[in-house]
């Protein structure tokens, strides 16, 4: 850990960094995310993040109901099952004949029904469907760590629903939009999925942060706490087919993107990526429908 926390910085610091970056964010941006040779799941079992402010996430929004559609349950926050959270089921009947299923991660830094709406074509098509929500949303427990904690969440989702009565956990598939995405793929890099559909996912914390620099919880002194929120670091980690999806009228698929398909192919992972019409959020209509077509090739 030591050697490599070394190695990362060595590499940051011998980075060229741009000036309109550096004025731009309160912390140094290297122009390539650094690789890390370290499986994404070993690396995670020897870090912990630092959180410099501890509290809700940073978007306000009122308790979780239960939408139209839906059967609220709680699941076991991760990594250790101290908090209890809300996710959102679909309705199904368990069977002998065991049914395939989508964790979807929301948008945001809240759940609120609108995202469950979207949920419908899932369950159309024959999947059970769960939706998280995660610590310190809506009022919740724990505290919002800007996607490490949230993806030790994901995880914790992902068991739970495996281990729902008829449920195919050879058949288990994850999907999320914008900040759900960049989680499916984190999530995906720590354990296997049968595939994984991120929409307008992130691939870069120093991308975020230097956007919402005002969201962030943890020390930007330690680069490490970038590197472990940064799918682009680990693209020889993804263990699933992985399809990226985003939008034709939002930011496009940049360097940092194309980084994360080389690193995952180099690999040998099975990783494409599309545009479809539509914004950052108008798009998810029709990615999730294509997120079904490929989900059914592996289904």
């Amino acid at each position: 850990m030591i050697v490599t926390r070394r190695i990362v910085l060595a590499g940051i610091a011998a980075s060229a960094l741009s000036r309109n970056a550096l004025a731009a964010t309160p912390f140094p941006t290297p122009d390539i995310p650094p690789l890390e040779n370290r499986d994404y799941a070993q690396a995670r079992k020897h870090f912990r993040t630092s959180l410099l402010r501890k509290g809700p996430s940073p978007e306000v929004s009122p308790p979780l109901g239960t939408p139209p559609g839906a059967t609220r349950v709680t699941y076991p926050g991760g990594p250790d099952g101290s908090i209890q959270l809300i996710a959102w089921l679909s309705h199904y009947e368990p069977s002998n004949k065991l049914k395939p299923a989508v964790l979807f991660l929301h948008g945001g830094n809240a759940t609120g029904d609108g995202h469950w709406e979207l949920m419908k074509p899932y369950w159309d098509a024959g999947f059970v469907v769960l939706l998280p929500s995660f610590r310190g949303e809506n009022g919740q427990a724990g505290y919002y760590s800007g996607f490490y904690d949230e993806t030790a969440d994901a995880l914790a989702a992902a068991t739970y629903l495996e281990n729902l009565p008829g449920i195919d956990r050879n058949r288990l598939f994850i999907a999320g939009h914008s900040n759900g995405g960049t989680l499916a793929l984190l999530a995906s890099m720590t354990r296997k999925f049968r595939a994984a559909a991120p929409i307008s996912a992130g691939v870069s914390a120093w991308r975020y942060f230097g956007r919402y620099s005002n969201e962030m919880p943890f020390d930007p002194a330690d680069p490490m706490e970038f590197v472990m929120r940064s799918s682009a670091c680990f693209g020889a980690s993804l263990k699933c087919p992985t399809y990226l999806l985003r939008g034709s009228e939002e930011r496009p698929f940049d360097k940092d993107h194309e980084l994360l398909m080389e690193r995952a192919r180099s690999a040998s992972v099975s990783i494409e990526k599309k545009l479809l019409p539509g914004t950052h959020n108008g798009v998810v209509p029709g990615a999730v429908a294509e997120s079904i077509h490929f989900f059914n090739q592996f289904a």
